[in-house]
Order: C-alpha cells, then sequence, then structure tokens
C-alpha cells in the first residue's frame, strides 16, 4: 500500500510540473500573440490555459515538497498572471448599467450560427420566433438548418441572403423593409455575408452579418477582418450595426485590432456562445466557454440588454443584444 501512495505521489507530482510548464509556455505565447498571427492563434483559448495553470497551482500545493513546490507554483502562476491579463479586462468591460429603452427607437436583434447539422430545426425555429425580435441574423443556414431558415422567411418577408456562393448561409431577416442590400459574395469578395440598409421610421440604418473561417492557422482570417472593414468603411459609423460567428474571441489579438478597425463598439463582453451541446458528433459540451458570437453598433447606439440563449439543436448560443438610440 505505501508503495501504491508512492507511485500516486510521484505521478501527480509530475502532472502538477507539466500543467505548470503548459500554463508558462502558453502564458507567454499568448502574450507573444501581439506580434504574431501565428501564436495569437493560441490566445482565443485563454481560459483553457488559465484553467491549467490553476489546477497546476493547485495539484502542487497539496502534492508537491517545498521547493519543487514554489518552482512548479511559480511556472503556473506565470501561466495564470499572461492570460488573465488578457481575459480580466474584458469581463470588467462588460459591467455597465444598461440604457433605457426609447420607445420606437428600440431594435431587438439575434444574432445565432444555427449550425448545419442542427439536431433539432424546429425547437430552434420556434425559439427564435418567440423572440420576436425585430431583426435576425442567421449563419449555417444550410443543411439540417434549412427548415429554421423555411419559418423565419414566412415571419419576415424582408430578408436576403449570400447563398449565390457555394458555402456561404448567411442570412440578414428584417421587421423592416430593405432599402439597400448587397451580398458580399456578390462582389467576389473572399468573405461570407452581407449588409442591408432597413428602413427604419425613426431614420434608416444598416446591419452587416458575416460568418469567418476558423482562426488555425493564424492569418487567414486577419486577412477577412481587414477586408470587413474596409468593405463596411463607406457606411454611417455611428447607427452601423455588424454581427457574426467571428470564430475569434475578444481575448484574442486579432479581435482587439477589429474593433479598433471596425471603430464600432462590441457590445458582446465575454459573453461564451461555444461549444453547445452536441457540438460534433464525437463530442459534447456542457456550457460554453469560448465567445466567438459578437455584435457591434456604433455610438448612436445605446446598450438595453445582452443575454445568452438556451441550448438548442445547435453547437452556438444565440446572442441576444436589445439597443435603443
Amino acid at each position: 500500500m505505501p508503495l501504491i501512495l508512492h507511485l500516486a505521489n510521484l505521478f501527480l507530482r509530475g502532472t502538477a510540473l507539466m500543467l505548470g510548464l503548459v500554463a508558462a509556455a502558453a502564458g507567454l505565447a499568448c502574450l507573444g500573440g501581439a506580434f504574431s498571427v501565428q501564436l495569437d492563434a493560441l490566445t482565443h483559448v485563454a481560459p483553457v490555459w488559465l484553467a491549467v495553470g490553476l489546477a497546476g497551482m493547485a495539484l502542487a500545493a497539496i502534492f508537491a515538497r517545498d521547493a519543487e513546490r514554489r518552482a512548479v507554483m511559480g511556472l503556473a502562476a506565470v501561466g495564470v498572471l499572461s492570460t488573465g491579463l488578457l481575459i480580466v479586462p474584458e469581463v470588467l468591460s462588460g459591467l455597465h448599467a444598461p440604457a433605457k429603452p426609447v420607445p420606437g427607437a428600440t431594435v431587438k436583434l439575434v444574432q445565432f450560427n444555427v449550425w448545419g447539422e442542427n439536431n433539432n430545426p424546429k425547437a430552434t425555429a420556434d425559439w427564435i420566433l418567440s423572440q420576436n425580435a425585430d431583426v435576425v441574423m442567421i449563419e449555417e443556414g444550410g443543411g439540417t438548418a434549412f427548415p429554421v431558415v423555411r419559418a423565419l422567411a414566412k415571419a419576415y418577408p424582408n430578408h436576403l441572403t449570400c447563398r449565390d456562393r457555394q458555402g456561404c448561409d448567411t442570412w440578414i431577416f428584417s421587421r423592416w423593409p430593405l432599402r439597400a442590400h448587397r451580398s458580399f459574395t456578390e462582389d467576389k469578395l473572399p468573405l461570407f455575408g452581407a449588409w442591408a440598409t432597413l428602413d427604419h421610421p425613426k431614420g434608416p440604418f444598416t446591419v452587416a452579418a458575416t460568418h469567418f473561417i476558423w482562426p488555425f492557422p493564424g492569418g487567414p482570417q486577419q486577412a477577412q477582418s481587414r477586408l470587413l472593414a474596409k468593405t463596411l468603411s463607406p457606411f454611417p459609423k455611428d447607427t452601423l450595426i455588424v454581427t457574426g460567428d467571428f470564430n475569434s474571441t475578444p481575448w484574442s489579438w486579432s479581435l482587439r485590432r477589429q474593433d479598433k478597425a471596425l471603430g464600432l463598439k462590441r457590445r458582446t463582453r465575454a459573453l461564451a456562445s461555444w461549444p453547445s451541446g452536441e457540438f460534433s458528433r464525437i463530442a459534447s459540451a456542457p456550457f460554453p466557454i469560448l465567445p466567438i458570437d459578437h455584435v457591434y453598433a456604433g455610438k448612436a447606439w445605446k446598450t438595453v440588454k445582452v443575454a445568452r440563449g438556451p441550448k438548442l439543436g445547435s453547437d452556438h448560443r444565440a446572442v441576444i443584444v436589445t439597443l435603443t438610440r
């Protein structure tokens, strides 16, 4: 029995050291993402490295010996502090008093990647319709999720899509008529999405929806971000609203640069939206950990409420944002 306990103790001490090393290396690499898009790819999963560092500190505190404990906890602390510097400001930035809705000038939006492998499209459509939103933007509206599109198209006669190119299934549904609209793919841009100027009774404003590729490897997603900012630059920034599945987290240097390039205020702050439920054929998640679905709006808009939707048939959670001007 003592031999078994001794071996278990060695294993846990070794695990603590491994976790400490991984946390320190990943944390420093995340800071290096400020200068390298390849390193920035690691930054998107900063909460994972933070959890690894905390786990290493906990194991070291319990099982490691004196000098060994200090060394391992020091390594883990490097990872915790490095990732904390990126995550904590984002969390704190979401702490603000909500604005009061102005009658006739308040807009409720739903941003939702409904997933092309949606395993419950009816529940998904029913929930979206129950929100009675003014504008709905969805991504991956093809495949098994297409019944969601059909249901929304009946409820929102004013809609458009970028389905003129294989792989692009981004849709915009509006309560108000579309004064002008165009998909990014109509201009042969390597970017999925579309924009529409809505004929609102209080004055027109433009909304855009997009779907970025994954951030691995570094480089192509950043190119999409720059292209999006350039494409939307002609529109009045004060009233512009931009939403989408950006596949980019707010503690990444890439999204920080995008925030600046768009010149809009991101209203979703540390609101995790992925993964949700059975997000692949072999894996499921009890709750989302990565905020990759975002809503931006110009300074004419004040934030009334930001919320996350329930687990439905998608691998994402919906984001519900209410704005007033």
